[in-house]
């Protein structure tokens, strides 16, 4: 196994963990949105990663979604959200901590771009392999 696939491994692991609290929140109630977005973000930005680092794409340290899924659509790989889709979870990567008030999604749609792109990312892992 090669570095590169051992750490695509790791981020998706990750990004599972990230996905699973994701769930946890959205089936809660009284469970606020930014929390929800932010472990939405966590995940797909792990898994986005994931990919990137399995099909060796280089990408700087970043939260911003858009330039991570510009990256790959750059390296020929097509995530299965646009940039412009994805970039509406960046904010809670940093604005969780100052502010709940951020509406820019739901709480289901937070919760299906994490799943469908967490499982994209799965797919990706396991074929390059």
């Amino acid at each position: 196994m090669t570095p590169y696939i051992d750490e695509a491994r790791r981020l998706v692991r990750l990004a599972r963990r990230d996905y699973q609290t994701c769930a946890i929140l959205t089936s809660h109630p009284e469970a606020q949105i930014a929390p929800i977005c932010f472990h939405a973000q966590q995940c797909v930005e792990k898994s986005l990663k994931a990919a990137m680092t399995a099909n060796q794409v280089y990408f700087r340290y970043t939260h911003d979604l858009g330039e991570l899924t510009n990256l790959l659509t750059s390296a020929g790989i097509a995530p299965p959200f646009t940039a412009a889709e994805l970039q509406r979870l960046t904010p809670f990567a940093v604005e969780l901590r100052y502010d709940e008030a951020i509406s820019l999604l739901t709480r289901e749609e937070a919760d299906q771009i994490a799943t469908r792109t967490l499982a994209w990312a799965e797919t990706l892992v396991a074929k390059a392999q």
